[in-house]
């Protein structure tokens, strides 16, 4: 079976090398060109090419699928199949008619629901039990195609997006190989009336809104870890934060608070008035700091009972 396979970040590189070590014949990897990263904004490849070229398997970076010099060098490639793992460029009718026995596309979501660049923050937000990889035979449309298998993975209660991450990467690794020892490559068409899109996030989703729910912040905060990471604003200053949860606090007196009110600061921790309640902060960070535990921030920062965060 000759394979093309097209990828770019950890999950992808994770799962080719799955494909290299149980001697499936990668001819050729696809993935995106380097981008600049870092404070130095230096170009970086990405770990698909990096491993590929370990491995010296045929590489290619193009900007774009749409050009008939890079289809034509798809199509000499004589590929049975193409596997796409968060790629990141979309592949034209033209591209996935190539492959013999069409294009897999190994998407981390129980699809139909979280279709879309971001399903597994948008699974967290939404307070999803489940997720999982779906199995695809890919379409021209947004993750629309039909599902060759589901493979469920549970969300735990203080579920990050990073550790999602982790979780669905060792089921994709798995999927792949049952994907591929079965030889199925057709699947069911989608329930279209269950479908949910995942929208890309952007920095500003991450910002906290204190006069939301107590769950819906903390939701919030596991979804956006590692990245871009939830923040709110004291004395004018982006706060990070890390980590937090929501607690059981009765404060002194029937005063209302403001949402966004510190309400308790000593080594117990930083509570933080919300619409409904209060949450505590467990782990922050101020611009150019490393992050911090709340006990280590308050002997460090200034910051007490009656701040407002905003």
């Amino acid at each position: 079976m000759r394979i093309i396979f097209a990828g770019t970040p950890d999950i992808s590189a994770a799962v080719l090398q799955t494909l290299i070590n149980c001697k499936y014949n990668i001819v050729a990897c696809l993935t995106q060109p380097d981008r600049p990263k870092g404070r130095g904004r230096k170009l970086t490849a990405s770990p698909v090419k990096e491993l590929a070229i370990q491995n010296g398997i045929h590489l290619l970076q193009p900007k774009t699928l749409k050009e008939n010099s890079i289809q034509q060098q798809l199509k000499l490639l004589q590929p049975d199949i193409m596997i796409v793992l968060a790629y990141g460029l979309i592949l034209p009718q033209v591209v996935l008619d190539i492959p013999t026995d069409g294009c897999i596309n190994i998407h981390a979501s129980l699809l139909p629901r979280w279709r879309g660049a971001a399903p597994i923050q948008h699974a967290i937000l939404a307070g999803d039990l489940e997720t999982g990889i779906t199995m695809m035979q890919m379409d021209a449309g947004l993750d629309t195609g039909d599902i060759i298998k589901h493979y469920p993975c549970k969300i735990s209660t203080n579920e990050t997006s990073a550790s999602l991450y982790n979780s669905l990467t060792k089921v994709a690794q798995a999927a792949i190989i049952d994907t591929l020892e079965q030889h199925k490559f057709t699947g069911i068409k989608q329930d279209e009336s269950q479908a949910t899109y995942a929208d890309k996030i952007n920095k500003s989703d991450a910002h906290i809104n204190w006069n939301s729910p107590t769950h819906i912040i903390e939701r919030k905060i596991r979804a956006y870890n590692p990245w871009p990471i939830a923040y709110t604003h004291l004395n004018e200053q982006q706060l990070r934060i890390w980590s937090g949860k929501k607690i059981d606090y009765s404060p002194n007196g029937t005063v209302k608070i403001s949402p966004g009110t510190v309400v308790q600061c000593d080594k117990e921790g930083i509570y933080v008035a919300t619409s409904d309640g209060f949450l505590e902060i467990l782990e922050l960070q101020l611009p150019g700091k490393r992050n911090m535990l709340a006990n280590n921030f308050i002997n460090a920062h200034n910051i007490s009972i009656g701040t407002i965060l905003t």
